[in-house]
């Protein structure tokens, strides 16, 4: 079936996005509509084709397959483009066709079209609000167009308002953290909060596979703890440097933004394979500006979607010389912070969601690789390993990649739909899961605590090695714990009496997991 709108001007003018186009149209006998994999396919009757021509193709793809901004950038720079989107205009001067595609030329390339300007006419909006998520308009009066783009030319991300995007913008966090305090009491969420907190550091470490650096999971704890939501500008270069110094101590070799080439990546069969390539480091700059400005033009919206972006757009950008992973993660509860959705001293354990099974760490990957994927598929042939070059802040690589200008659109305008949409399902699975089986977890510690204490005088820290003992012994005294604390051994009768209020008291399966993951990082000087 012959395609039409972006298809039919990709085809025709040669250029191939990495972004895909989300919707494909075509002609076809029927009218019909198709959705696969986040896809909509559209077919339309003849009396919908387009003319084979730059004005009327564009006309199509505005009006029925959205704005797709990466493509536009691409399709500005071609020569003769520019004096068709002209011709046009001056055939249509009010038309609100032509002067959306003008305003997107200048807004795109900085430079001006052969136009006097519009002197007359309604507004129209860059992006149709039902269909994207916008930034707060501002009026360009020269082709009175509403500017409500959510970024600027440096980094402007693109969300569509799928079903699962809405459903994120109506998440009701507070009353998701009111329904926890209700169920347990502000004191025991407040309690659990130490405790999520290095639990997010310890997990957001295992995402980098750093686990075992417990001194950097402190670290990180407690910038989790102390820095989310004070900085009026956390993308500020400073800001970072600061975070990223606190993060990672003072014994790392890079501190502050990279002025050299970034990949991410992993050896396959003594082989070193590139899964991601950063923008060229005289763009990440302006590229955390942009992002800032998203943020700046999107205050009235939706605090999940603007976390999501924060964090995703930031590890796109890869600006530091390293800790990029964890200042992304932090930025999430930074955003939630600043938007007054999370109060302190409170943190959401996102990393502790994403890696607290198989399947949600890869869930993890699979969202990242929906820019990388499509990325490296592109420029695959432009990188390779050489010769060793030393950079300007000292880094010695022999990594080259020779597409940086050709891959700034896509850097620039990623499509971060899947990626809100993640964040969503993740912050649901914390606050319904990860939370409240902590808060089961001391709630029915705390009901251990008080059965024992009918029976046995101890102090909190010995009660909790033998609550702890009992439970991992599948409800019974070990013998490691009777040599321990030779009472239990010696009276049956008290030690019947201890393992009853426990096993009482975590009688809930939900609970006794959550117990387990403390076990399991409780330091060793409180192993019984």
């Amino acid at each position: 079936m012959p395609h039409i709108g972006y298809q039919w001007l990709a085809k025709h003018y040669g250029i191939t996005p990495v972004h895909p186009f989300a919707v494909h149209s075509e002609i076809g006998r029927t009218r019909s509509t198709m959705v696969t994999d986040g896809v909509r396919r559209e077919v339309y009757t003849e009396h919908y084709r387009p003319q084979a021509n730059l004005a009327d193709q564009l006309t199509f793809a505005f009006k029925y397959e959205g704005i797709h901004l990466e493509f536009l950038a691409r399709l500005a720079q071609l020569p003769g483009v520019k004096q068709a989107l002209e011709e046009w205009i001056a055939r249509e001067p009010t038309g609100a066709y032509a002067r959306r595609a003008g305003f997107y030329y200048e807004w795109l390339t900085g430079e001006q079209l052969a136009f006097a300007g519009v002197s007359k006419g309604n507004y129209v909006d860059a992006l149709d609000a039902e269909l994207f998520v916008t930034g707060s308009p501002v009026n360009n009066a020269r082709w009175r167009v509403r500017d409500n783009l959510p970024g600027n030319r440096d980094f402007c991300p693109i969300i569509w308002r799928s079903p699962a995007v809405r459903a994120a913008e109506s998440y009701d966090i507070p009353q998701h953290l009111a329904a926890l305090e209700a169920d347990y009491g502000i004191d025991l969420v407040l309690r659990s909060t130490v405790w999520l907190t290095v639990k997010e550091s310890r997990a957001s470490f295992l995402i980098e596979r750093e686990q075992e650096q417990e001194d950097r999971i402190r670290r990180f704890a407690a910038v989790m703890e102390t820095e989310c939501g004070i900085h009026p500008q956390p993308l500020a270069p400073d800001t970072l440097s600061a975070l990223q110094r606190a993060i990672l101590g003072d014994a790392a070799l890079r501190y502050g933004l990279r002025r050299s080439p970034v990949f991410v990546g992993h050896t396959a069969r003594y082989q070193q394979v590139v899964d991601y390539i950063g923008p060229h480091w005289d763009e990440t700059i302006p590229m955390l500006q942009g992002l800032a400005q998203f943020l700046d033009k999107t205050r009235t919206t939706s605090a999940l979607v603007r976390a999501a972006v924060a964090s995703f757009g930031f590890v796109y950008i890869h600006p530091m010389a390293d800790g990029n992973g964890r200042i992304s993660r932090f930025l999430i509860n930074d955003v939630l912070r600043r938007d007054g959705i999370l109060p302190p001293p409170l943190i959401l354990p996102v990393s502790a969601t994403i890696t607290h099974s198989t399947y949600n760490r890869a869930d993890y990957d699979r969202v990242l690789e929906k820019f990388s994927r499509p990325l490296m598929q592109r420029y695959a042939s432009h990188y390779r390993f050489a010769e060793a070059v030393q950079a300007e802040d000292g880094v010695e690589y022999n990594f080259h990649f020779d597409a940086y200008q050709d891959a700034l659109p896509a850097w620039r305008y990623p499509d971060l739909t899947p990626h809100v949409a993640y964040l969503a399902d993740i912050v649901d699975q914390t606050l319904t899961r990860e939370m409240r089986q902590e808060a089961q977890f001391l709630h029915a510690n705390e009901q251990a605590r008080q059965g024992i204490k009918q029976v046995l005088e101890a102090p909190d820290a010995e009660l909790d090695v033998i609550i702890r003992s009992v439970r991992e012994s599948g409800n019974r005294i070990s013998g490691k714990l009777g040599k321990r604390y030779p009472l239990l051994a010696e009276k049956p009768a008290l030690a019947a009496r201890i393992i009853d209020a426990i096993s009482r008291a975590f009688g809930d399966d939900t609970a006794e997991q959550a117990g387990d993951e403390h076990a399991r990082t409780t330091e060793d000087n409180n192993h019984d």
